[in-house]
């Protein structure tokens, strides 16, 4: 008989089922005589599972961030069902042990019983019998004390219906009107009997002394300084004497309900009150072991003047549900005032445990409210409230951290670099999500009343985490000002200008992004698993709440638009720079050349601040770089030997133009050089793309001109000198000479007389240059 004909208990069948149901076999994969029986990824609960071509079919069909995905939750269900198997054989052996000590003791026990058995038959029957004969003996004198005691207990009546004047005006004195009814009500079935005869006498006294007790009752049940309660029991006392009291009951429920302004929770209270039960939260969840409280015996008194009420108007019923209930809502919404603010976790269970000692307090006299189940369902809204709350102070928290940015002036960033604030944000990322699962974990170990929220929670836990870096994700385009708010709100971090936003702070928000992908979301997620996996409270039809790879790709794009928007941003500032320097002077009419432009040293210190701020965001690049020759010249050649040996053959002045033309060509047919790739993630390849921009900036400002042969001149030596300085920096040097090639020939092409410097003059202009520089 095979393993699966064996007979199984329920546990064992419970096991079978679940593991059955999580990987959902299909059936006609079962068919081992079927060619294509491990043509999906649903084999691997089948007896002929082959591990290594299921891992090779899953590696086929997944890429890498699905075999990560794959990884996590097969290491979650794992887990789990490690747990359930080992809970079940403990479960089992301690059955076993308890039934084999069980047997042991029954066969000690048993010996001998029989014979004990019969001995004891025995002597019950000789009891049974002396206990006959006593009884038979005793019966007479038993009729007869019989007989005087009931003659006693008539005396006593008797005794009583004389002295109750005296006890009726004994309680008048001493304001004990509870117990004059009392006494009243139980003589009155002898005056009726008897009070036109023999008692004629006590019962006129009774009554003038109830007539004075009944106008005590009513002064105290219309008097405004008295309690609920104590009007409460005038009434069931008035009621108890047949005194019509229906009358007052509108104005009765009106003070009842005017003493609830009394029983709601202030954020005083609370505060005070959440403080000592977050102490007693770690002594357990049981609200009666919380002290009593002026707010607790002020519910308390509602709660007795509820059951006073309910004896003296029976048809009351709605009218005090429904003030329960108000009651009840008002301390929710009193909360929910309270969650808007940020609170720790113990005062938030704080404040439902006072909330959940009401329930119970006014449950156990209206049982017909249904207040845990109406106390449920808020605390189910609160919950949720609380969950978005911590994750939208979260958002803001981390806002606050990046923000910072913004308001140090210029004097104070060299004591605050860059590298301050993207440890700051990571921390707050990934510490901040940390704490928050701490916190929400407590959410799940609490227990109040038996309200189970665990399966709500963890869809409310995994579907806050996926709209929180959904709004992370919005917050950091809108830091960078790629994106403007839909609303401005003067009180909120939206409505900080984002015009003015930082390039440094983009830079910070691109290399944070990478951070949230690559390992802020992969801890996140295995903390999810370990606690939060799941779920089911709620229906997803759209498939589970928390999705790592989405929100992955969504961080991963962001990381590429940001560093896009900041090389946007820095060249847009530069080309402000060329803009001025090419549209200021009249390039037709330009002096001859003496020295290198000023805009060329502004233009260098640009990119020395990238530079400057690559360098405490971003890793240096693995790549080398990309050079035209190595092997040419001399390292300690000039910064002119360059353009040197590219003029060598320009020895006819005629003949420029057409020679210029002639390399222009020369290169569109035989130097095929990639100008834009990529943008990597390191500081070369950063400050490469700026300057490639730039430079394409340059060319087209300088196509829009006309030059003479001094403007032309000048924009040789400008850009011989950016030749130099540029390779030291730069990445692909191919693609920087190329693109300053072109600068030169687009400024020969709009030039009237494109005669070159020489190159002895152009070196020797160079070299004063490079001489003020170390001055």
């Amino acid at each position: 008989m095979g393993e699966d004909d064996m007979p199984m208990d329920d546990k064992a069948k419970r096991m079978r089922d679940l593991l059955s149901s999580f990987y959902s076999p299909d059936p006609s994969v079962t068919n081992t005589n079927n060619p294509f029986k491990f043509a999906t990824l649903d084999v691997i609960n089948t007896t002929s599972f082959d591990a290594d071509q299921y891992m090779n079919l899953l590696v086929q069909r997944s890429n890498l961030e699905g075999l990560l995905q794959k990884h996590v939750e097969m290491a979650a269900e794992i887990k789990n069902l490690d747990t359930d198997l080992q809970m079940l054989v403990y479960e089992n052996y301690n059955k076993f042990i308890s039934a084999t000590d069980t047997i042991k003791r029954m066969k000690t026990n048993i010996v001998g019983m029989e014979a004990n058995m019969e001995q004891l038959l025995d002597k019950i029957m000789t009891v049974q019998s002396r206990s006959d004969g006593v009884n038979t003996s005793l019966f007479e004198k038993r009729e007869h004390i019989e007989k005087l005691h009931r003659t006693r207990n008539l005396l006593r009546k008797v005794q009583f219906i004389y002295d109750l004047p005296a006890r009726l005006g004994k309680c008048i004195k001493s304001e004990a009107y509870a117990d004059a009814v009392r006494f009243y009500i139980g003589a009155m079935p002898i005056f009726k009997a008897y009070g036109d005869s023999s008692f004629q006498d006590c019962k006129r006294a009774s009554e003038e002394a109830m007539d004075t007790i009944i106008k005590n009752l009513q002064g105290k049940l219309f008097s405004d300084s008295e309690s609920i309660q104590a009007r409460a029991e005038a009434a069931v006392l008035l009621k108890q004497l047949d005194f019509p009291v229906d009358s007052l009951k509108a104005k009765l429920f009106e003070k009842l309900e005017q003493s609830l302004d009394g029983l709601q929770l202030t954020h005083e209270e609370i505060a005070n009150v959440t403080v000592e039960s977050s102490n007693l939260s770690e002594q357990g969840n049981n609200t009666e072991s919380i002290p009593g409280s002026a707010h607790g015996a002020l519910v308390s008194e509602f709660a007795e003047a509820v059951r006073a009420y309910q004896v003296i108007f029976p048809d009351s019923e709605k009218q005090l549900i429904k003030l329960s209930q108000d009651l009840i809502t008002k301390h929710f919404e009193i909360t929910s005032d309270y969650i808007k603010k940020w609170i720790p976790i113990a005062n938030f269970l704080g404040v439902l445990r006072i909330i959940w000692k009401d329930v119970l307090l006014i449950d156990k006299v209206l049982h017909e409210a249904l207040l845990p189940d109406y106390s449920s369902k808020a605390s189910r809204i609160a919950v949720r409230q609380y969950i978005k709350s911590t994750f939208s102070h979260l958002l803001h928290d981390i806002s606050d951290a990046l923000t910072n940015v913004h308001i140090k002036p210029k004097g104070e960033v060299d004591e605050h670099p860059l590298v301050v604030f993207l440890e700051a944000g990571k921390s707050s990322v990934l510490q901040g999500s940390v704490n928050v699962l701490l916190d929400f974990r407590q959410l799940l170990k609490e227990n109040l009343g038996g309200l189970q929220l665990s399966d709500l929670i963890v869809d409310w836990v995994q579907e806050g985490f996926q709209e929180f870096f959904r709004a992370l994700h919005d917050q950091f385009l809108l830091l960078s000002g790629k994106n403007k708010p839909a609303i401005q709100d003067e009180n909120s971090t939206n409505s900080m200008q984002v015009e003015k936003a930082v390039p440094g702070l983009v830079l910070v928000l691109a290399q944070l992004s990478i951070f949230i992908e690559q390992t802020a979301i992969s801890r996140i997620t295995e903390e999810i698993a370990a606690y939060f996996s799941g779920g089911g409270g709620g229906a997803h039809e759209n498939g589970p709440a928390f999705v790592p790879g989405e929100i992955c790709r969504t961080f991963h794009s962001a990381s590429e638009i940001l560093l896009q928007h900041y090389i946007n941003m820095r060249t847009q500032k530069i080309t402000v720079l060329l803009r001025k320097r090419f549209t200021a002077p009249n390039w037709f009419k330009h002096k001859e050349p003496r020295e290198v432009h000023m805009f060329v040293d502004l233009f260098l210190q640009e990119l020395e601040a990238i530079g400057t701020e690559a360098k405490q965001i971003l890793p240096h690049g693995v790549l080398r770089k990309h050079r035209r020759s190595e092997s040419n010249g001399s390292s300690a050649s000039s910064r002119s030997n360059s353009l040197r040996d590219d003029k060598m053959s320009r020895s006819n002045t005629h003949r420029a133009r057409s020679q210029l033309l002639e390399k222009h060509l020369a290169k569109l047919f035989k130097q095929k050089v990639e100008i834009f790739t990529k943008t990597e993630y390191n500081q070369e390849s950063v400050v490469t793309t700026v300057v490639k921009l730039c430079l394409k900036s340059l060319q087209e400002f300088v196509r829009l001109q006309t030059f003479n042969r001094s403007g032309f001149q000048q924009i040789q030596l400008d850009v011989q000198f950016l030749r130099a300085s540029l390779k030291e920096i730069v990445e692909d040097e191919a693609a920087i000479d190329f693109l300053l090639d072109e600068v030169i020939v687009g400024a020969s092409e709009r030039c009237l007389d494109p005669i070159p410097l020489e190159p002895p003059i152009l070196d020797k202009l160079i070299q004063a240059k490079l001489a003020k520089e170390k001055e």
